[in-house]
């Protein structure tokens, strides 16, 4: 005779099996735990930005938004070293079909195409220990690695610079005719040109929506002063000679000091501060020990990735 499932005493809440359904279940109530803090739903998305991902979200959203309760707010806890900035403009567009406002949260780090996907968000929560990182758009070699396209960029620009003031050497001049694809080149110049554009729209259109004064002048605010402020912070944060490494870490700090962003620090509210730090540690520890690459969570549906 077949030994039926263990059930708690509530019959609506069934006792995990393994460990791996009873860990799930601490990250569903921690994760709940991040909605009451920030009164709206979450979402948790920890992982490499690739083609399919998008998919993945946009399922999980559809599933979501129809769960009582209804709120017009998703909260987005993003980790990620980046990726492709194709899945992200999909991404968007399908939180901002569900929701109002899109908040994001980062517990740690969000670089490249995940810096890009947290400035489409109406409010950005870090603490002294996240990192943004500078939008250096990676592309797939034919070698099949992922390369930086600024720094292959910046690398023929100055080859190119030192062969027009008879600077270069015959070695470089080798460089430059067998080590460059003009076409891998224009590709990587048009994903350049696409990550800033991305960028400052979504900076415009949602981060800086609410902006309608000026912080010490007390000046109104107009799209014109919002579109300068979008693009200031596009061309900073695509600037190699600045940042010098793809994986460079900005904190807080400096975005808010030098790139002028309104950045809250979720370290100083202690709801929030005590949701988000009990959830990510849990989720990096069990993405660890299962060895997965990349996952996406709302409370009741884990779906890991790679």
């Amino acid at each position: 005779m077949a030994t039926p499932a263990p059930t708690s005493s509530n019959d609506d809440t069934p006792v995990p099996a393994t460990a791996n359904e009873f860990i799930e279940q601490q990250l569903n109530e921690r994760l709940r735990a991040v909605e009451m803090a920030f009164t709206g739903h979450a979402l948790a998305f920890c992982g490499p930005l690739y083609v399919g991902v998008d998919d993945i979200l946009r399922t999980a959203v559809e599933k979501k938004c129809q769960q009582p309760p209804i709120h017009q707010k998703l909260v987005v806890l993003l980790t990620t070293n980046g990726g492709y900035l194709e899945p992200v403009q999909r991404m968007v567009a399908t939180l901002r079909r569900h929701y109002q406002t899109v908040d994001f949260v980062i517990p740690n780090y969000a670089y490249s195409a995940g810096t890009v996907f947290a400035m489409s968000g109406d409010a950005i929560y870090m603490d002294y220990y996240s990192r943004l990182g500078p939008i250096d758009p990676q592309i797939e070699s034919a070698q099949g690695r992922m390369v930086s396209a600024l720094g292959h960029l910046a690398r023929y620009n100055a080859l190119i610079e030192k062969a027009q003031d008879g600077t270069i050497t015959a070695a470089e001049v080798q460089l430059l005719i067998d080590g460059f694809d003009q076409a891998e080149l224009y590709d990587y110049e048009q994903a350049k040109e696409l990550s800033i554009a991305v960028l400052e729209e979504w900076l415009v259109k949602y981060k800086f929506k609410n902006w309608t004064e000026t912080k010490t002048r007390k000046l109104p605010v107009t799209d014109q002063m919002r579109k300068e402020r979008a693009s200031f912070i596009g061309k900073e944060l695509n600037n190699t000679e600045r940042w010098h490494s793809h994986g460079y870490g900005i904190s807080m700090e400096v975005l808010r000091n030098d790139l002028k962003m309104v950045i809250d620090d979720y370290g100083e509210n202690h709801a929030f501060y005590s949701a988000i730090r009990p959830y990510h540690n849990l989720l990096s520890d069990y993405m660890g020990r299962r060895g997965s690459r990349g996952v996406v969570h709302i409370p009741g549906v884990y779906r890991p990735f790679m």
